[in-house]
């Protein structure tokens, strides 16, 4: 098939395995990190996602060595943890910052590299979009964000050719455990319910889908004809996205609560 992706995050976890996908595919595949990759085939670019004057200076060099880009996979992201009363304000928008603001930046300099022949932007989101994990609750937040920018900007760029989708994966077995930012403050408050309630999520994490499957789904959904503007990526994932069209808010939520929320 053959093409420009560019994809953030690209040095480890999903984002590498994603750029090892794309590599085989055939495509000329450059990574967008702040640490370069080990990637063989892939062009790293040093880049703060957070930082307009660095995203900006990255699709720069993108545009004057490929012309054009027909795909844009903005995947970095990371997580914090603790309870929402006991959070920074400084620690919830640095997590916005890259979550949600970075998927924003990268896009607005990708577009116009797109317009012309059309493209395609794929954005990683999460299941806890749709169900909002207690003491994750500014990574649910900002991945529900970037569903709402996915739809909304799906539908200001489909005059142009171009198509916006978000993938929603569930539990994922990379180096994004480790690196959480985990707050206890507040535990005493709590009575243990947050470490408890984080050990359990991290223990789906920790058995949950190889990275090369998700780089598969990216892979599968990115090169198809037409995309629908979300995919909840993993069998049960599929089920439970779809369940949620079907059952009220209330139950959804009083079950998230009952499997996260250790007493």
């Amino acid at each position: 098939m053959g093409g420009t992706v560019v994809i953030t995050g690209a040095s480890g976890g999903i984002g590498r395995a994603t750029a090892e996908r794309f590599v085989r595919g055939g495509y000329t595949v450059y990574g967008l990190c702040r640490r370069a990759g080990e990637n063989p085939g892939v062009r790293y670019i040093a880049t703060d996602v957070t930082d307009e004057a660095s995203v900006r200076s990255a699709f720069e060099l993108i545009s004057s060595e490929a012309g054009r880009i027909d795909l844009l996979i903005n995947n970095a992201g990371f997580g914090i943890s603790g309870a929402t009363e006991f959070t920074s304000l400084e620690d919830a928008k640095r997590l916005f910052d890259v979550n949600f603001f970075g998927c924003f930046l990268c896009s607005k300099y990708a577009i116009p590299l797109m317009r012309e022949q059309g493209g395609r932007i794929v954005n990683i989101s999460s299941a806890a979009a749709i169900f909002s994990i207690p003491f994750q609750s500014f990574y649910s937040a900002s991945k529900s964000a970037v569903n709402s920018l996915s739809m909304a900007l799906g539908n200001e760029l489909k005059h142009f050719g171009i198509s916006v989708t978000a993938l929603m994966p569930g539990d994922v077995k990379t180096g994004f455990t480790a690196a959480r930012e985990k707050s206890q403050e507040g535990s005493e408050v709590y009575r243990g319910v947050i470490e408890k309630s984080v050990a359990t999520m991290e223990k789906d994490e920790i058995n949950g889908m190889m990275p090369e499957y998700i780089a598969g789904q990216i892979y599968k959904i990115a090169t198809k004809p037409r995309v629908r503007p979300l995919y909840a990526v993993g069998t049960q994932y599929k089920l439970f996205a779809f369940l949620s069209k079907l059952l009220p808010s209330w139950f959804i939520n009083a079950v998230v609560g009952k499997m996260y929320v250790k007493h």
